[in-house]
């Protein structure tokens, strides 16, 4: 067990400590990480904005100081980093007091940052795992075994069958070039972090209006004057959000409403608690909704004008009684008509979720659910109110733009013959040659091009190794896989993943730790671990969760012998001969594909989303002129970058040179579209069974259309006698990409954009929001039950889905869920974050500072089931999963859970099932702590749209060790 650090120094109580603290002019790490962590589980961190953080040893004498600015490495919010260097070492830091999302503010995580890229237990050299033992190997040998191998799969199996996993922890560019890569290889398997995260988020909410994303920003919140928040723990997974929060609460009187089945950190701050049953989402929702329907509460004019679908989802509602509600929740009606009287008098108002709601076999349901009541009270496209999704990775939001995913090429264009043409008309490539990097697989009499079909998820990789090839909608198995940058404990199932990794031909890790791929498995051979730097060892765009990029400047030259992301891809592509064609138009220095190039070529084809107009030069002089942002609205108020909203947030319209500000909320029909304003995309055509789709009588400010409108198109700038603004460029640019048929998204001069904008309306029209997504398996969201439930009186009224194939894996639901398990199996078993890591810990539980707040994994337990069940707090257990899977963590005994669930936080590894196999990490590489993984014991569970991981209801049992 790691040692606490006294130097000597007896402690007082916690709480003296702080005050004692907080009473001295400075205050090293040690301290201020303890008060921050321990004492109000990362709070504290946000009223020490007069404090500094400084390196453990003194710095070197002589060298100048100089101050570079990052951006937090951990989660979404995007905290700007100010570190000092001195003789190339990093040697001091500060929070960044002129950003306007920390404003002066740390969590334990910012706070520690330092030791995380000077961390002594990374990885230091290429390794080569041989005779079951890792060796060090060079940069050159690596590449090129591995290289061969990947080739020899590809000459025997065909492209699909080696994996290419991405990662949120990629800056823009490198995501960018990641799934860049992944074309040139050849395959659409290539997926990251958010399948398991807010993949059911993005395909709700881009769904419903338009764009998967966060639709105001954390400052917005400032204005809210409710916050209702559902399956989050901003205290502990968002901490310095809280700042923005709390604002509200305190100068608005914004009642703060949190649900959650777990007592939070969070919800400590909460004006209501609800407590509800994990899986039970839809129906809590529902439930809220039904008395502001039948009390009148909701936004008529806003519904009729703006919405599609709303008199379904009351039809849905209305079964929804309290009774019912309570039946299927626990919930007491009483308290959700308090709750829907709260929200209906106090707005707008602003509805937040992370991971607990998105964690589910029907997570796509629970979003759109969401969704759903902020647009029966109107709350949307107003500053206040807004859906605030708050992502977990630092880039996990840019990632997913850049489409590091496996249904999509960069700016969710997908992966359909016209979205390859687009693609290759940037890229300048060969769209003949392109399709030859693909397989074609015959099957059934059938032939089908996997260049248009969707890959294997990341949730789902394990299958594609252990399902028997007949069963996959893909030529072969997965025989080799890549791990970029990600944290295989963060995932479910690991008994079956660890027998995947031993079947595999080959098993590559890329980070700048080992991860827990280094050790889950028992492979002698066939394995590699390469280091990568961290994000302060590079520098490019980051996008935050409110869509705002800020670019990172490097902090120091790469430690040890790892190598920057980019320049590992140049060195694949190297090997795979395409790198001539993929960096055409990228310059390199050295092995170093050039970043600002790379976001040039991004410039130039994202125009989907708006990734069109954030130049390298305007994303630097945010960064140099934080202070001119209002920290409420994100404005520049004078100075360079006046009028702009701070990052340029998606959609910044047209080029560079049209210098669209950004767009700070979407939908805000109050603003022009070229100061910042927006309508609902015109996603899903014009009419619908004889109903009109778009908007009725409503447009943004001094837009020249007078009504809805559909997605801009060359055809229609003629119909409108528009096309006369267009340049004799931006004419040419049309008609060599289809002429009149060409449209806002694949015109590569901006030309369409721009004149649409010039007529201040949105390039991708004016529509209603929609209720109903009758392409999805449940058009208006339904309520069912998980697939491992102890509830089985709600099963034949909320039945799960009929097994299927889609994602090309074949995919279990009423083929689990008929089983009873809740016998053996009787505690439901919900998972998530800790203030002091992040992820599956691998970093954070390598930094000693953080280490030492959380030395020890542990299961929360209601005391009624502690007692039924003999266990004591702080004693050993063994909690059991119902598919055949244990883990030995502590016991803390709590009510911070209910009766009847319990709780794990899944940043652990290195253990697996009672066994510490520390021993199998490269030595000085091991994380200072370890732990069980709670996702050896989650269970089975894919989201019937995304097939997002199911992690926050299953089943478990809990015995004394």
């Amino acid at each position: 067990m790691l040692r606490k650090r006294t130097n000597g120094v007896a402690k007082g109580p916690r709480a003296g400590s702080l005050l004692s603290s907080l009473a001295t002019k400075t205050m090293d790490r040690r301290s201020f990480l303890a008060a921050s962590g321990i004492t109000v589980g990362g709070l504290a961190a946000l009223s020490l904005p007069t404090t500094r953080v400084e390196a453990s040893t003194p710095s070197s004498a002589g060298g100048e100081v100089v101050r570079k600015k990052s951006v937090c490495t951990h989660c979404s919010v995007g905290c700007t980093v100010e570190a000092e260097v001195q003789n190339g070492v990093w040697t001091g830091q500060e929070p960044g007091w002129d950003s306007p999302f920390n404003l002066g503010a740390h969590c334990a995580k910012g706070a520690s940052v330092r030791e995380h890229a000077h961390g002594e237990r990374r990885l230091k050299s290429p390794m080569k795992m041989v005779n079951g033992e890792w060796r060090k190997i060079s940069w050159e040998d690596a590449i090129n075994e591995i290289g061969d191998k990947m080739l020899q799969i590809r000459e025997e199996s065909g492209p699909d069958s080696v994996y290419w996993l991405g990662s949120a922890k990629h800056n823009n560019e490198q995501a960018y070039l990641f799934r860049k890569f992944a074309a040139y290889w050849g395959t659409n398997n290539v997926d990251h972090q958010a399948r398991i995260c807010h993949s059911t988020t993005v395909a709700g909410v881009a769904n419903t209006w338009g764009y998967g994303a966060m639709t105001n920003s954390y400052n917005d919140i400032h204005k809210s004057k409710a916050i209702f928040l559902i399956g989050g723990n901003p205290a502990e997974a968002h901490p310095v959000s809280l700042l923005h929060i709390l604002k509200a609460k305190e100068e608005n009187n914004a009642p703060l409403i949190v649900c959650d089945p777990r007592f939070t950190r969070t919800a400590a701050h909460a004006d209501e608690f609800v407590r509800f049953r994990p899986g039970s989402d839809v129906a809590l929702i529902w439930g809220i909704l039904w008395h502001i329907f039948e009390n009148g509460w909701e936004d008529r004019e806003f519904i009729r004008t703006r919405v599609y679908g709303m008199e379904d989802i009351r039809a849905e509602v209305a079964k929804w009684n309290p009774e019912e509600v309570e039946r299927v929740t626990g919930t007491p009606g009483a308290q959700l008509e308090r709750v829907a009287r709260t929200l209906a008098n106090n707005r707008p108002g602003t509805v937040i979720w992370c991971m607990g709601g998105t964690q589910h076999s029907n997570g796509n349901n629970n979003t759109r659910a969401y969704c759903i009541l902020q647009l029966a009270l109107g709350n949307m496209g107003v500053a206040g109110g807004g859906t605030n999704i708050f992502r977990g990775h630092d880039n996990v939001q840019g990632a997913t733009d850049f489409g590091v995913v496996a249904d999509s090429l960069p700016g969710y264009y997908g992966v359909a013959a016209g979205s390859w043409a687009h693609w290759a008309r940037v890229w300048e490539e060969d769209l003949d040659w392109l399709k030859g990097r693909f397989a074609t697989w015959d099957k059934d009499g059938k032939s089908r091009a996997m260049m248009y079909e969707k890959g294997i998820p990341v949730s789902r990789w394990i299958d594609g190794v252990l399902e028997a090839k007949e069963n996959l909608e893909q030529p072969d198995n997965t025989r080799a896989m890549v791990l970029w940058g990600h944290a295989p404990n963060s995932q479910t199932r690991m008994l079956e993943m660890k027998e995947a990794m031993e079947k595999l031909d080959l098993l590559v890790v890329v980070d700048p730790f080992p991860t827990v791929s280094a050790v889950l498995h028992d492979r002698t051979d066939g394995a590699y671990l390469l280091p990568t730097t961290t994000q302060f060892e590079t520098t490019g765009s980051v996008t935050a969760s409110n869509r705002s990029l800020q670019w990172r400047e490097k902090v120091m030259e790469p430690l040890f012998d790892s190598k920057v992301d980019h320049e590992i891809i140049k060195l694949f592509a190297d090997k795979f001969g395409f790198t001539d064609r993929m960096f055409r138009n990228i310059a390199i220095e050295g092995d170093e594909p050039v970043i600002e190039d790379i976001t040039r070529e991004f410039n130039r084809g994202m125009w989907t989303i708006g990734y069109t107009g954030q130049s390298p030069e305007r994303l630097k002089l945010h960064m140099a002129n934080q202070h001119h942002f209002d920290r409420t609205t994100l404005r520049a108020v004078g100075g360079p970058c006046d009028g702009d909203y701070y990052g340029l947030p998606w959609p910044c319209w047209g080029t560079p040179e049209m210098n669209h500000p950004g767009t700070a909320n979407l939908y805000d029909m109050s603003l022009p579209v070229s100061k910042g304003g927006l309508t609902f995309r015109a996603r899903f055509g014009v009419e619908r069974n004889g109903e009109n789709l778009l908007a009725e009588g409503v447009y943004s400010k001094d837009s020249e259309i007078k009504d809805g409108y559909p997605e801009f198109t060359m055809q229609m700038l003629m119909d409108l006698g528009w096309d006369g603004d267009l340049t004799a460029e931006e004419r040419a640019a049309i008609d060599a990409v289809g002429g009149p048929e060409a449209n806002w998204k694949t015109d590569l001069s901006g030309g369409i954009q721009r004149v649409a904008i010039k007529h201040e309306c949105a390039p991708f029209g004016n529509a209603k929001a929609r209720a109903i997504v009758w392409n999805f398996p449940d058009p208006v969201p339904l309520h069912r039950e998980p697939l491992y439930t102890n509830r089985r009186d709600l099963v034949e009224d909320y039945p799960t889905y009929a097994d299927k194939t889609f994602w090309r894996v074949p995919t279990m639901y009423e083929s689990i869920q008929k089983n009873d398990f809740s016998k053996d199996f009787p505690i439901i078993l919900t998972s998530g974050r800790l203030v002091e890591y992040e992820g599956g810990g691998d970093e954070t539980r390598s930094n000693p500072w953080l280490a030492e707040l959380q030395q020890d994994m542990f299961i929360e337990v209601n005391p009624r089931d502690a007692n039924n069940l003999n266990i004591r707090d702080g004693r050993d257990v063994w909690v059991s999963g119902p598919e055949g899977a244990r883990i030995k963590v502590k016991a803390m005994v709590t009510e911070r859970v209910g009766e009847g669930v319990a709780f794990m936080p899944f940043h652990f590894g290195g253990h697996l099932q009672g066994e510490d196999r520390r021993h199998k990490y490269p030595e000085g590489a091991d994380p200072i702590v370890l732990g069980e993984s709670s996702n050896t014991v989650q269970t089975y569970g894919y989201d019937s749209v995304t097939q997002m991981q199911e992690t926050k209801c299953t089943l478990c049992a809990i015995e004394p060790a």
